[in-house]
């Protein structure tokens, strides 16, 4: 088994495999931070803010083990943006279905956040990417929902799902919308000595 080159600090198995698709052998530690937004706080502040404070939560939980310095701590979070509302969670069907109904022909906006922490500090980087859903009818929503794809997904789809069907038009970075944008991770991990391929 191939040692792994850094820590992921995120518990989402997309991407863990966005980073083995780029060659970069990973170990997983979850963060647990309070994801809450702080007054006035702008979506991208806020998510640069919170991939930030899981890597540097798992950076010192690990650092302050016997082991020593970990090896470098990747952190990520993406967020959603419709009409200045966060995309979130669906707490049900029907709230899945008046946030899908929303979004239907309406394009809406993801941000996702890279941070890196070394030994030598953190790097932070944000993409964003704009979506554009197709029309989509009752029926669709609901045969959507049943299969399960949209119940713990922000924005309530999964562009790398069965929601890629919703998906007209993408500008942007398709491993963006899926929570980690390869070009930007790939220039961070460059930036800290870490090939990849």
């Amino acid at each position: 088994m191939t040692a792994p080159l850094l820590i992921l600090a995120s518990a989402s198995p997309r991407r863990y495999e966005l980073l083995t698709q780029i060659g970069v052998p990973c170990r997983v530690e979850t963060a647990d931070v309070d994801e809450s937004p702080l007054a006035d706080e702008t979506p991208e502040a806020l998510v640069l803010r919170l991939a930030q404070q899981k890597a540097q939560a798992v950076w010192q939980r690990l650092a302050a083990t016997p082991d020593g310095l970990p090896l470098p701590v990747l952190g990520a979070d993406t967020l959603g943006l419709l009409d200045g509302e966060l995309l979130l969670k669906p707490r049900d069907f029907a709230d899945a279905q008046a946030l899908l109904r929303r979004m239907s022909g309406c394009w809406h906006t993801i941000f996702t956040a890279v941070a890196l922490v070394t030994a030598t500090g953190t790097s932070v980087v944000l993409n964003r990417n704009a979506v554009k859903f197709r029309s989509v009818s009752d029926a669709e929503i609901l045969a959507y929902w049943r299969t399960g794809e949209p119940c713990d997904k922000a924005g309530a789809y999964a562009i790398q799902g069965r929601g890629a069907v919703f998906v007209e038009r993408l500008e942007g970075s398709y491993s963006g919308v899926m929570g980690l944008p390869l070009f930007e991770t790939a220039q961070l991990l460059a930036a800290a000595g870490i090939k990849t391929m």
